[in-house]
Formats: C-alpha cells, sequence, structure tokens
C-alpha cells in the first residue's frame, strides 16, 4: 500500500505563490507510484486538502481530513512553505506534537536559519565570513549617515526573516536608506543593513542521510538587474550556470563548506546555502535556506541534474530517511 505524504505549502507572507509553484513541482518530482501524494494549503488557520479540485478542511489535531465520509491521514509531510509558519520552526514543532514525520530542519535549526541575522552570526563563530551588518528591531532607527559610515555604499537592506528577495533595496545614495528600512520592516519586524560585497553569487544544495551525504553541483548566479531580486528569481531576468564557473578547487571548498554548515546546524532535508565569492577566492556566506523552492527552474532541480541524478530518487532518500527517524 502507497504510504501518503502531504506536500505542505502556502503560509502566511509574500512568498504564498512561489510556495504554491514549489508544490505543484514536487507533484511532478516525487514519485507517484510509490506514494500517494496530496498538497495541503496552510492559508493563516484555514487548512485545506486538495483533492480533484475540492478543499477538505485540515483537523488541526491530527493533522487529518475526511472525504467522502472516510477519514484520510498521512504518514509524512513535505514541507514546502517558504516563510511563517514552515520555515520557522512553527510548523515543525506542531508536527513534533502530534508525531507526524516531516521533511525539512527541525524546531531548533529551521528558527535559527529562518533567523539571517542569528544564522550568520552563530556561523561565523565556526569561521564562516560574513559581510558587516547592523540589525534594526521594530521601533528602532539609525541615522543614514551612520549607516554609511559603519557599512559604506552601497547598503543591501533587507527583512531579517522571509524570503524571495521581498522588501529588499540596494542603497546606492545616503539619501535611500530611511525608505528602504522602512520598506524591509513592512515584511518584518527586524531589518539588517549589510555592507555591499562585490564579487560571483554562488549557490549549493546538500542533503543527508544515514547512509550518504550528497553535495550537489555549484551555481553561479548572475543577474540581469542590481541584484538577484524577485524579477531575476521568478522572471527569468538572470544566468543561472550549473556547473559554476570556478576552479575545481573553489567548487570543492564551497562544496565542502555546504556540508560543514548542514552539520554545524543540525539540519535534515535538503537545504541550500547561497553565497558571495569575493576577491582572493574568499567564501562569504549570504544566508542559508531549509525550504528551498522546488519549482521545475529552481536551483536545487537544477542542481540535481546536473549532477545526473534521478530526482524521483532524491525525494525518496528525503521521505523514507524522515519516516525513519
Amino acid at each position: 500500500m502507497k504510504k501518503k505524504i502531504a506536500i505542505v505549502a502556502g503560509g502566511d507572507q509574500s512568498e504564498f505563490e512561489v510556495s504554491l509553484r514549489s508544490a505543484a513541482g514536487l507533484l511532478t518530482f516525487i514519485d507517484n507510484e510509490k506514494y500517494d501524494l496530496t498538497v495541503v494549503v496552510l492559508e493563516g488557520l484555514n487548512w485545506r486538502a486538495e483533492v480533484d479540485g475540492t478543499s477538505y478542511p485540515i483537523d488541526r489535531n491530527d493533522f487529518s481530513y475526511t472525504r467522502d465520509g472516510k477519514k484520510q491521514t498521512f504518514d509524512c509531510a513535505y514541507v514546502t512553505i517558504h516563510g511563517i509558519p514552515g520555515e520557522d520552526g512553527r510548523l515543525q514543532g506542531y508536527f513534533e506534537m502530534i508525531g507526524m514525520p516531516y521533511t525539512c530542519c527541525d524546531v531548533l535549526a529551521a528558527a535559527m536559519t529562518y533567523n539571517k541575522f542569528t544564522c550568520n552570526h552563530y556561523l561565523q563563530g565556526f569561521g564562516l565570513n560574513i559581510a558587516p551588518d547592523i540589525l534594526l528591531r521594530k521601533g528602532e532607527t539609525i541615522e543614514a549617515d551612520e549607516a554609511v559610515q559603519q557599512l559604506g555604499l552601497p547598503i543591501f537592506v533587507k527583512p531579517n526573516v522571509g524570503g524571495s528577495s521581498f522588501g529588499v533595496t540596494k542603497v546606492k545614495n545616503e539619501n535611500e536608506v530611511r525608505e528602504a528600512v522602512s520598506k524591509a520592516f513592512r515584511e518584518g519586524d527586524q531589518v539588517i543593513l549589510e555592507s555591499f560585497m562585490k564579487g560571483t553569487e554562488v549557490t549549493c544544495g546538500v542533503y543527508k542521510t544515514r547512509e550518504k551525504s550528497v553535495v550537489f553541483p555549484v551555481t553561479e548566479v548572475v543577474s540581469q538587474n542590481e541584484f538577484f531580486d524577485y524579477d531575476a528569481k521568478y522572471k527569468g531576468q538572470v544566468s543561472e550556470i550549473t556547473p559554476a564557473r570556478l576552479s575545481p578547487e573553489l567548487t570543492g571548498r564551497v562544496q565542502a563548506t555546504t556540508s560543514r554548515i548542514y552539520d554545524l546546524l543540525g539540519a535534515r532535508g535538503i537545504i541550500r546555502v547561497d553565497y558571495i565569492i569575493t576577491e582572493g577566492d574568499r567564501i562569504n556566506l549570504l544566508e542559508v535556506n531549509t525550504t528551498p523552492g522546488m519549482t521545475a527552474t529552481s536551483f536545487i532541480p537544477q542542481q540535481i541534474r546536473a549532477a545526473g541524478l534521478d530526482i524521483k530518487d532524491v525525494m525518496t532518500d528525503i521521505i523514507e530517511e524522515s519516516m525513519s527517524r
């Protein structure tokens, strides 16, 4: 009998639609001859299973739903929410409490990686390079000249949580700082101001099971825009080169760093780590993504193809590992 997998998508932030596209990708990536797949959409307190064009309310007591008078349960949840509550540890805590296996990082790793400032400074303690930065919490302000004095120009201003480049501004002039901070605060209660690093942007995915460690080829990101913003990510205004145009030695260092970060965080499932390579082949951490995009054109599927792997086998590895814990 097939195991029943809930592909959990949606969420409570700007990345809602991106998450639904990832769910659509996963429906094609996961082996439907081996698993019975159902997309479950979370939108505030409206949790629903989408089956054959009909929505069925999810009973949050046990993450089940009733169809034709019969209770339907799941064996595992593949979480593909980008943002709250699926990327910040909240949903993981719920699944822990009801005993539902899930495919992504646990509560601590999810909460920490979702907070970019906390994650980057934690990893900096283990020797990772990060950009000079300033954290502002809701209600705090900073004078533009002070920010420029500390960080120089340009400055990246971005929400401390969230993704898909929502609320991010590349500030080139001192008089742009205030509006950029206001824009970022519209996405969350904490904002990071970060020094610009000139270099090559790359990203690398990894997953591990009890039996193996798989680090994917590195992707080079060449945006046609000022930076790798929403339009670059989702409207094709970017060149994504896999494998990246790096030396074998530097490629190996990026992959080894990605594998080490996975272990330092105690990660689970697939994660993706973004970097900037600056002068002297210095590897600088940008951020860690614990529920990376899974559309047909997302980085992880690209890297899996470049590695010569079958994405259905990778998905099976992750699901089976989750259910065996």
